[in-house]
Parts: structure tokens; sequence; C-alpha cells
């Protein structure tokens, strides 16, 4: 089991105000899939690889628009800091800590 497998408290920082979910990870390798649960839903981890302590992935948000969400994570310990990429729309932080 990888130090990042498990489940993430995170808020993503973006226009609609900040975002609670949960994200999920279970490593394979230098793989991951997993899933980032909260009120709009939940988005499924797509192409997801690691590089030593960084993450990136790729999700696909059907509300409140449809579009690809391009991440790039690290984990530090017990944190995990990424920046959510959604093209014209721009970047936001997303923060997370371990769940217990």
């Amino acid at each position: 089991m990888s130090q990042i497998d498990g489940e993430w408290d995170c808020i993503t920082k973006s226009p609609l105000g900040e975002q609670k979910s949960v994200f999920t990870i279970k490593t394979d390798g230098d793989t991951f899939t997993g899933s980032n649960a909260g009120p709009t839903g939940t988005l499924e981890v797509a192409d997801g690889k690691i590089d030593g302590n960084t993450l990136t992935w790729k999700m696909d948000m059907k509300v409140p628009m449809p579009m690809t969400l391009t991440c790039t994570g690290t984990v530090d310990g017990d944190t995990l800091n990424a920046q959510v990429s959604a093209g014209a729309f721009g970047s936001f932080p997303m923060t997370g800590t371990r769940r217990g």
C-alpha cells in the first residue's frame, strides 16, 4: 500500500466558492484510480499517474457544465496540495488532509 492510498478531506477554491469533497486514491504501481465525491456528484479519476510524491490526473465534470479538469498535486505526509485546471476558467487550489 502506498503512502498516498486512502481518503482525503479536500477543499477546492473555485469561482463557485469553496467546494468540499472526499478524494479517494487507490494506487497500483505508478498509476492510481479513485474518485472525488462532493455535493455536485462524484468525479472519477482518469489517467491517474504517480511520480514520487507528485500526482497527475483528470476528471470529467458534468455539473454545472461539462468539462475535463486537469489536476496536479503533491502529497507531503498527511497533506495534499493540488491545482485543478478548468481550461478557460483558470486554475484553482485544492487542499486536503488524510482521513483518520
